[in-house]
């Protein structure tokens, strides 16, 4: 709420900013909204006015097989990339934060170089690596570059729960007995959980929803479902495209509500609430 004894100057400009970035955000929001009705288009184009309403293109998605084969795909890769993610990414993070050397911040920065560095290098540097030693057109080679992509993510949110973290309660657990991986496992991995979950949820998004690296070390039994849409883009529009769209967009709704309700529970833990 704007103050009572704010000026004429600062109530205009109360306004004026809140309208702008709501302006921003509907501009933003609305070329997904617009591809959301056209997922129940009757129509086999993507077009305005729509002619009626059907399920056809929900159907053609879950009842064909090459669409079928490229969900499968990424329900493969997506939820190994992560996992690994949140293993290394975790650990590191832990390594990080606790201990002070030489080259910290070199190694902080390679660390979170796949954040900054364009994916179409990535995808051109993991095919030359990957390409030779028979990696290229393989499931391990997509989860390996995918995990790569996704650890900066968990060394990113994993950090900032630990900031707070209070390693009084390891040297505690340790007084009375606990071995470091007993430590590990019984205080610190619940008290960061939030974070490392967050960073999880995060990786497993950008796994799923990667396609230009894919493009490079995919072969066609390995076609995912971004590749799908992006060769579906290319070749044939299809309102099937739209379905597929309408539910991923659906599916990072409830990603961001989870990443919400994490960040509370996180906030609480550390208020001791």
């Amino acid at each position: 709420m704007i103050p009572a004894y704010a000026s004429l100057p600062e109530r205009i400009w109360y306004y004026v900013f809140r309208i702008g970035c709501g302006l921003i955000l509907l501009f933003l929001v609305i070329p997904i909204l617009v591809i959301i009705p056209l997922s129940f288009n009757s129509d086999s184009f993507l077009i305005y006015p729509m002619s009626g309403f059907s399920l056809r293109w929900y159907e053609e998605f879950f009842f064909s097989d090459t669409w079928i084969h490229a969900l499968k795909n990424s329900l493969i890769v997506a939820p190994f990339a992560t996992l690994l993610a949140m293993v290394f990414g975790t650990l590191a993070s832990i390594g990080l934060t606790r201990v002070d050397f030489p080259g910290k911040a070199l190694v902080t920065a390679i660390l979170i170089s796949p954040m900054v560095v364009p994916v179409v290098i990535v995808g051109v540097a993991t095919y030359l690596v990957f390409a030779p030693i028979g990696l290229s057109g393989s499931y391990l080679g997509l989860i390996l570059v995918h995990a790569a992509l996704g650890v900066p993510f968990v060394v990113t949110t994993v950090s900032a729960t630990l900031q707070g973290f209070d390693y009084n309660l390891v040297r505690a657990a340790a007084s009375l007995g606990a071995n470091p991986l007993t430590a590990f496992f019984r205080v610190t991995l619940p008290l960061v959980a939030p974070g490392v979950i967050s960073g999880g949820l995060f990786a497993f998004g950008i796994s799923f929803d990667e396609v230009v690296v894919t493009l490079f070390l995919a072969s066609p039994e390995q076609t995912t479902l971004p590749r799908q849409m992006f060769s579906g883009i290319r070749e044939n529009i299809s309102p099937a495209i739209a379905a597929v769209a309408t539910i991923l967009t659906l599916f990072a709704v409830l990603m961001l509500l989870a990443l919400e309700w994490l960040r509370g529970r996180s906030e609480r833990l550390r208020s001791g609430g």
